[in-house]
């Protein structure tokens, strides 16, 4: 344990006074759907569920991709007989874990970063150890787990070079942050440099949870269906897009159109309450359009057809041969190509991927994907692969194998892990 330094104080102090208005700000989210409205004291730290007796480890990532890429590491743990205390911080992620969490784990809504909803968590779960994946450095948690005693590793950690530069104008309160952490597991040899030139005392390369996480499942009887529903249509999915996107997925279907009788798109947004919107969209650029949150399926009468349910990926993605992964072309970051390639898809994808740079890198130099600048090489790349199946064939080949010689990440955190788990054995005895 250190002492807080100035910029550590200063902080805990203003989220303190924050405190009073985080009521407030947690009605309104939840006004606005990004809150549950039943479990906004989860969010206060108020547990809605009794702690299990037992050893108990806690995982943490921000939303669906971060939580999701920990699920290996979740069964794992509950193999071994711990309890399992999964938290994030979104709906979304909340409620596809509550579909996808093995026996022996359970989900809370992460406390915000106020000090006393920390204490009250904490206090409650009393967690034997801490995993926190990615970058979710909450200076206030990561500090009071820390004055426990109790052990936290930085899983699937990753600091972008855009993060970095902005944490160093920080220095001393990151370092601070940082050296309350027993052990950072970083995705790329790149992150641990990062981490370990912005103060992390322990760092070592684990690799992306994201390449061992299973693909998103799908109903075998669901995926029978839609495949027949549009078998001999050319068709192409748009997955996790972002408001521009859509546009830009509705000019390309009216571009090539012409060219590709029967041509259906699939537009699978990033967060479906945009699905009314989307289908106006589609309706501006006369397309006959169909959202599945009403019902609807894509027949032969709807040419757009919008994916607006909730946890419905892995169908579509197992019915696509090529896939645009959104936030890349409008927004800024890039989303997840790993499940679309491990799902048989070829992938597209635009210049902003800086949230998974390595992944596309190594899925573009063995040809499983291909970088569009724009909305017209988007139209025109989908004209040439919609009319070459071979060459669909040999790219979602390539993006699979891709995909799958990154592996191991879950063994080598798991390696890194157990001295913290013989510990916890060790005392339990």
């Amino acid at each position: 344990m250190s002492a807080r330094p100035l910029s550590l104080r200063a902080y805990a102090l203003g989220t303190r006074l924050f405190g009073p208005f985080a009521r407030v700000l947690l009605q309104q989210r939840a006004r606005r759907g990004k809150e549950e409205r039943t479990r906004i004291g989860e969010r206060r730290g108020e547990p809605s569920l009794g702690r299990p007796p037992g050893r108990l480890a806690w995982l943490h990532g921000a939303s669906v991709g971060e939580t999701l890429s920990m699920l290996p590491l979740v069964e794992r743990l509950a193999q071994r007989g711990l309890n399992v205390l999964v938290t994030s911080g979104t709906v979304t992620s909340a409620r596809l874990l509550d579909r996808r969490l093995p026996p022996g784990a359970f989900h809370q809504f992460v406390p915000l970063d106020v000090p006393a909803y920390v204490r009250r968590f904490l206090d409650h779960w009393a967690p034997d150890l801490v995993l926190v994946a990615e970058s979710e450095l909450w200076p206030n948690m990561l500090v009071e787990v820390d004055e426990r005693g109790i052990p936290l590793v930085l899983v699937n950690a990753r600091m972008s070079e855009r993060s970095f530069r902005r944490w160093q104008r920080f220095g001393g309160m990151i370092e601070a942050v940082l050296s309350r952490i027993d052990l950072c597991l970083a995705q790329t040899p790149a992150d641990a440099d990062r981490l370990a030139r912005l103060g992390a005392p322990r760092v070592g390369v684990a690799g992306n949870l994201k390449f061992d996480t299973p693909p998103p499942p799908a109903d075998p009887l669901r995926v029978s269906a839609l495949s027949g529903l549009v078998a001999g249509r050319p068709l192409w999915v748009a997955a996790s897009t972002h408001p521009g996107e859509e546009e830009i997925a509705a000019a390309v279907h009216r571009a090539i159109a012409p060219h590709f009788p029967g041509l259906l798109t699939i537009v699978a947004p990033r967060h479906i309450v945009r699905g009314d919107e989307i289908a106006e969209i589609a309706g501006d650029f006369e397309l006959r359009a169909a959202q599945r949150s009403k019902g609807l399926e894509p027949d032969s009468g709807v040419e757009f057809y919008v994916a607006d349910t909730m946890g419905e990926l892995g169908l579509f993605y197992r019915v696509a041969p090529v896939v645009f992964v959104g936030k890349s072309l409008v927004g800024d970051g890039g989303q997840n190509p790993i499940e679309p390639a491990k799902l048989g898809a070829a992938i597209l994808h635009g210049p902003h991927v800086q949230n998974f740079a390595d992944v596309y890198a190594a899925l573009d130099r063995d040809g499983g994907s291909l970088a569009i600048p724009d909305a017209q090489q988007l139209a025109n790349t989908l004209m040439r692969l919609l009319g070459d199946g071979q060459r669909l064939r040999r790219m979602a080949r390539a993006a699979a194998a891709t995909v799958d010689s990154f592996g191991g990440a879950v063994e080598r955190t798991m390696a890194a892990v157990e001295p913290y788990l013989m510990q916890m054995h060790l005392e339990a005895r």
